[in-house]
């Protein structure tokens, strides 16, 4: 059963599944799906050993085409500053916990993710592009600051401040070749590709330590804001954790036994 109302969820072999399911309305995000998401990542912040992957995903013609205008700036323009502001947290804390959860986040893109869309696709460790796809950081569009959920720290990070400054500047439209070419698509496929090499993708995450995949993106996301030798001892701390864990040496016994290792995050 789905424990959330406002999307589809599933949990099968390993990998959790986010789907937005209002292709009508291109998955336009409203203040409960933003609510579910916070909570739903949240969750699985403990639970590194049932749930290996996250995949999320766009039912229809596109991944999310951000904030519901509507049921979004429809709703903040009528509120107060402090309303306006618990929301704008909200919202940034559902990019918080895609980069902090232990699980590999993959964004499944088809067609367009737009706004808070291409916000949440960015926050992913992978993002798969059909060639259909694109993304339009399209905050100054409606009258707000280019720097939404925290994406002008981390877009910069991912293509450069330069192409950065001209996506979040201008919010035009990046095709899939272009965020390919740019680093902002780890891969661009056929269309009717798509869900195949997201399903292979999440399958060889899943055979790699989990631990170890937590910790990387603990050094990602920690190194980026850190001085070159203080990431080095970061990294040399981590190393000695995780070269004294029980997957480290179920490698070598799977090496030494000629098989494959099973790991198990510990």
């Amino acid at each position: 059963m789905n424990p959330w109302q406002h999307f589809d969820y599933e949990e099968r072999d390993g990998v959790a599944t986010i789907t937005f399911a209002r292709p009508d309305r291109l998955n336009s995000l409203t203040f409960e799906i933003y609510s579910d998401i916070r909570d739903l990542t949240q969750s699985l912040r403990g639970r590194g050993h049932e749930v290996r992957v996250l995949v999320i995903r766009g039912e229809g013609r596109g991944f999310c085409s951000g904030g519901d205008v509507d049921e979004i700036i429809g709703r903040l323009v009528k509120m107060g500053t402090r309303e306006v502001y618990d929301f704008a947290r909200m919202t940034g804390a559902c990019v918080r916990n895609l980069r902090e959860i232990p699980q590999p986040v993959i964004a499944s893109v088809n067609g367009i993710a737009a706004g808070a869309g291409a916000v949440l696709a960015a926050a992913s460790d992978l993002r798969i592009l059909a060639e259909s796809a694109s993304f339009r950081f399209l905050f100054t569009s409606v009258g707000i600051s280019g720097g939404d959920m925290g994406v002008s720290w981390l877009l910069p990070r991912i293509v450069g401040l330069g192409r950065a400054s001209e996506m979040l500047l201008l919010g035009g439209k990046v095709t899939s070749h272009e965020a390919a070419a740019w680093g902002l698509a780890s891969r661009v496929v056929p269309d009717d590709q798509l869900d195949a090499v997201v399903a292979e993708y999440a399958g060889r995450l899943k055979e790699l330590a989990p631990w170890g995949l937590a910790m990387t993106k603990e050094m990602l996301n920690r190194a980026a804001s850190t001085d070159y030798s203080s990431a080095i001892e970061m990294d040399a701390f981590t190393q000695t954790l995780l070269m004294t864990a029980d997957d480290f040496r179920e490698f070598h016994a799977g090496f030494t036994e000629k098989r494959k290792p099973t790991f198990r995050g510990r």
